[in-house]
Order: C-alpha cells, then structure tokens, then sequence
C-alpha cells in the first residue's frame, strides 16, 4: 500500500503561481511513477503531468503545457506540480496519483493504483 497526502492548494487570482506538493509513505518511492490529475465541477478527473521513477521522463496535458512543471525528490518521497500563470479554467480538486513503474500508460487515469484525498486550487479571475 502507498498512502499519497496532497497539499498547498488556495484561493489565487489570475495569473499567480501555485505549488502543490504529494507527500507519499508506506513504500519504497523511487518504485513508483507518479502523476497529478484533476477534477473541475462536473467534469471527470482528467490527466495534468506525470513523472516517471527517476524523474527523467515527465508528460504534461496539452493545457498546461508551458505553465506547470513536475518534479520529485526520492530522498524525501514527495513530489511537487509547480503552476504559473494560473488561469479560472485551472481550477479543480487536484489528486496525486501512484503506480508500479511502468514504460508507457503515464497519462492513462486507469494505470494508477493509489489515489489521495485531493487538495482545491481556485483560481478567481
């Protein structure tokens, strides 16, 4: 079992920066590819950014492209979604997701085996 605990999500404005950061216990981290998805009032969880194991491949949605980055520390078994330029469409319960290191499926919700609770980002424009 891989417990995943997310947070630093807020209230923001337009245009401000965000980070939010998945802190993971239960197994060995550096085993795990990891991912951020979220979910927008009635919408369903859609795909943000992944990262690999090693933190040497890293896949991001079309819509934040540019904007977010991902990136994680397996000293400290956390992993991190940096958010510039927030825009009102970026707002939604933001999840961390875990799986068994895999070559391919980053972006597939269906590959992920362990989910957090969620954290809230609303951007207010």
């Amino acid at each position: 079992q891989v417990q995943l605990v997310e947070s630093g999500g807020g209230l923001v404005q337009v245009g401000d920066s965000l980070r939010l950061s998945c802190a993971a216990s239960g197994r060995i981290f550096s085993y795990y590819d990891m991912a951020w998805f979220r979910q927008a009032p009635g919408k369903g969880r859609e795909f943000v950014a992944a990262i690999s194991w090693s933190g040497s491949r890293t896949y991001f949605a079309d819509s934040v492209k540019g904007r977010f980055t991902i990136s994680r520390d397996n000293a400290k078994n956390m992993v991190y979604l940096q958010m510039n330029n927030l825009k009102p469409e970026d707002t939604a319960v933001y999840c961390c997701a875990a799986r068994l290191r895999d070559s391919s499926g980053f972006t597939d919700l269906n590959m992920y085996d362990y989910w957090g609770q969620g954290t809230q980002v609303t951007v207010s424009s």
